[in-house]
């Protein structure tokens, strides 16, 4: 079964919304962490900003980009519903040690908190619905 249609196959809970969905909002979502965490990182590597508010936005795009793997690749939701959540954790670090530096940066991402707010709180309902 591709990951398609096992992802189709699985419960959700009502208020999920259409998988077609999922695309666009990323698409537009990563344009925007691109251009504030580039710009974070172009200033911490500049030494304009320190090095260390780096990590948690690096760390963020690593359990970001982890998490379709282990969703759709491993067919995972235990490891999925951990991951996500380190992707809403690190997320909110970042946005607050960055915010007394640039504040537009943490203001830019507060749609992509709120994705992915809504990704854990569903993830994690996924789960625990389709839990063996």
């Amino acid at each position: 079964m591709d990951s398609a249609e096992w992802y189709a196959q699985l419960k959700k809970p009502s208020w999920s919304p259409p998988a077609w969905l999922f695309g666009p909002v990323w698409s537009i979502l990563y344009i925007v962490i691109f251009i504030s965490f580039g710009f974070t990182f172009y200033n911490s590597f500049t030494e304009m900003l320190p090095m260390t508010l780096a990590l948690p936005f690096a760390i963020n795009l690593v359990f970001n980009f982890l998490f379709t793997p282990i969703q759709f690749g491993m067919k995972n939701n235990y490891l999925a519903a951990v991951d996500i959540l380190l992707v809403l954790i690190t997320l909110v670090w970042a946005l607050i040690i960055i915010y007394p530096y640039y504040p537009w940066v943490a203001f830019i991402n507060i749609p992509y908190l709120l994705w992915v707010s809504f990704a854990t709180v569903l993830q994690i309902n996924i789960t625990l619905i389709n839990a063996r």
